[in-house]
């Protein structure tokens, strides 16, 4: 299977727009990413921005608002979030969510879905925030409770913390067997344990190669312990790559980095990146996901499709 690449969009605040105009730089983005060649677009489920990309007054658009209006203006890209926290949204209500999403697109959603973690918003919107034991046995139903509502016509499940009774979800996911279910996360006695069990996809994040083969192996521990061959699964990696044109570009982007955060990014042109992530790609994972912050015109949305190009040219399998 072809290596798989997702465009991420967290940022949405963008100098000299003003919010009238905000949603149509969004949809040009996108539409930028599916000209380049990506295969998936994303966005948050968050309610303030987050730590690390800004300050939480910055703007934030509702995830699946903004999904089904990006489905409107694109035609092959998947569409998901990356990813929606289980304790926002009753599971039954998220998994008519994303079929109204797949319908919309003719058969591009993907459930994007994890534990959630930023407090500050369960507080603020007055959310329960349990702690992560509770909110992974949330997760764990509210994956069942989607693949049901995918599946089969009127499905019942009882669960600790969630139920549906013949629930019905029509129309129909159009995907056959409804969209693919992403586990955002890499903790490794839950997280991977239920992304053995339910999920399609995977999503970690970036770091050293070994690191995450070594991550890798305890996944394929979880998938051999409930019957699940790891190979059906794809672990798509963020990669805090930014792709500038020539050195004088490198030096003054790398100079703008906080020191403290300049070893977690990587500062490269196409034919350097290329030969960083190439070896990521032979050892078995599927892909990777850039976002909006390092790749924020078209001209970089464009350098990265022509690495989409190199990486893809070279053979390697995902």
């Amino acid at each position: 299977m072809a290596a798989f690449f997702g465009f991420h969009m967290p940022n949405y605040s963008y100098p000299g727009i003003p919010n009238e105009r905000l949603f149509d730089h969004v949809v040009e983005q996108a539409r930028w990413a599916e000209a380049a060649g990506f295969d998936l677009v994303t966005v948050m489920d968050h309610l303030y921005q987050i730590r690390g990309v800004g300050p939480e007054t910055e703007p934030m658009l509702e995830a699946y608002t903004t999904l089904a209006a990006i489905a409107a203006q694109t035609a092959r890209v998947k569409l998901g979030t990356l990813v929606t926290g289980v304790t926002y949204r009753n599971p039954g209500l998220l998994a008519k969510e994303v079929t109204t999403l797949d319908v919309i697109s003719k058969g591009r959603a993907i459930l994007g879905i994890g534990a959630a973690w930023n407090e500050d918003e369960h507080i603020g919107y007055g959310f329960e925030f349990p702690p992560i034991a509770r909110r992974m046995d949330r997760l764990e139903e509210a994956v069942t409770i989607a693949k049901l509502m995918f599946t089969e016509e009127r499905p019942s499940f009882e669960g600790k913390f969630y139920r549906i009774e013949r629930a019905l979800n029509v129309p129909r996911p159009i995907q056959k067997g409804g969209p693919k279910i992403l586990i955002g996360g890499g903790g490794e006695k839950r997280t991977l344990r239920i992304l053995a069990k339910h999920g399609d996809m995977g999503h970690w994040f970036g770091g050293p190669l070994e690191e995450l083969k070594r991550k890798r192996g305890v996944f394929e521990e979880h998938c051999a312990a409930v019957g699940r061959n790891p190979s059906d699964v794809t672990i798509l990696i963020g990669m805090p790559v930014v792709l500038v044109e020539n050195e004088r570009e490198a030096k003054a982007i790398t100079d703008a980095i906080p020191e403290e955060r300049r070893a977690m990014i990587r500062v490269l042109n196409v034919e350097q990146a290329a030969e960083f992530l190439r070896p990521y790609l032979d050892a078995g994972f599927g892909g990777f996901t850039f976002n909006n912050p390092a790749l924020p015109t078209q001209e970089a949305i464009g350098r990265a499709g022509e690495l989409i190009k190199q990486l893809r040219g070279s053979g390697v399998a995902a």
